[in-house]
């Protein structure tokens, strides 16, 4: 197969739809520019100086205010334990971490983080990881619905089943289902990967901007404006790769995989010119 450049790339598995002009808001660097990688108020955190604490007996403010001092003290390794299926835990934070949550947690855990690696034992609740811009965040169980809303970058991972719109207005990154989806996973999906390895439910890729969506299993239905294309040589051997990263497999192998994509009718893309894409997109 011919080698591919970085834009043939960025193509292939649905980062973008065309090239940028004009006012961006990417910023290009390099190596050297270590400042800008994390955020202002980022605390200097070593892996190998790790805390554990019990969340049994204080509410999910004490327990995020105590990952924060954790944090500032400069443990890179925090576990949580007894964290109770309490909502919002660990959001907010803005921080190379290696975080891990030994139990179940409620709504909207995990949301708004920027860096860190966090790993959950049990199953999540409704919204895990909304609005996530990098990092990766690990579900060994099932999650609710809305998983991966608004997802902007890193990877999210739930090794069993996830409840419907899974990635709405997802605008980039990448979502990995060990099993089934619900109804209207990848609703008005904007960018980014979604990889779900068991059977999708009704409705999947409903009016989806842009993006790919990659099946293992049976599609119950596809939703308005998503069609379907033929996987490339390019997006196997990443599947293969993303996928063993994490553990996974596909079932029935990638090359086998259903590959779900916008028909790109909906929005009357034809019609637009190419700065009316770039704000519909």
């Amino acid at each position: 197969m011919e080698a591919l450049d970085q834009e043939q790339q960025s193509q292939t598995v649905g980062q973008h739809n065309e090239r940028l002009a004009g006012r961006s808001q990417q910023i290009f660097f390099t190596s050297e520019d270590t400042e800008i990688l994390q955020q202002p108020d980022s605390f200097d955190v070593d892996f190998d100086n790790r805390a554990e604490f019990d969340a049994g007996d204080i509410d999910s403010s004490a327990v995020n205010q105590k990952i924060a001092a954790l944090m500032a003290e400069g443990h890179g390794t925090i576990a949580v334990v007894n964290p109770g299926a309490m909502h919002c835990l660990g959001v907010g934070i803005l921080n190379r971490l290696h975080l891990s949550f030994e139990g179940s947690l409620g709504y909207f855990g995990c949301g708004l983080i920027d860096g860190p690696n966090i790993q959950i034992s049990g199953r999540v609740g409704w919204s895990c990881a909304e609005n996530m811009l990098s990092g990766t965040v690990i579900v060994e169980k099932n999650a609710g619905s809305t998983f991966g809303a608004a997802l902007r970058g890193g990877d999210l991972v739930c090794k069993g089943d996830v409840g419907s719109r899974t990635g709405i207005d997802m605008k980039g990154g990448t979502i990995i289902v060990g099993g089934r989806s619900g109804a209207f996973s990848g609703f008005m999906m904007q960018r980014g990967r979604m990889v779900i390895l068991g059977d999708a439910g009704v409705n999947l890729g409903d009016s989806m901007y842009d993006g790919t969506i990659f099946v293992g299993g049976k599609i119950e239905g596809l939703g308005v404006d998503a069609v379907t294309e033929e996987i490339t040589d390019f997006e196997a051997k990443w599947l293969s790769h993303k996928l063993a990263t994490y553990d996974l497999e596909a079932p029935r192998g990638v090359e086998n995989m259903s590959k779900v994509v916008s028909g790109k009718k909906l929005w009357n893309y034809d019609n637009l010119e190419p700065t009316e894409k770039k704000l519909v997109l």
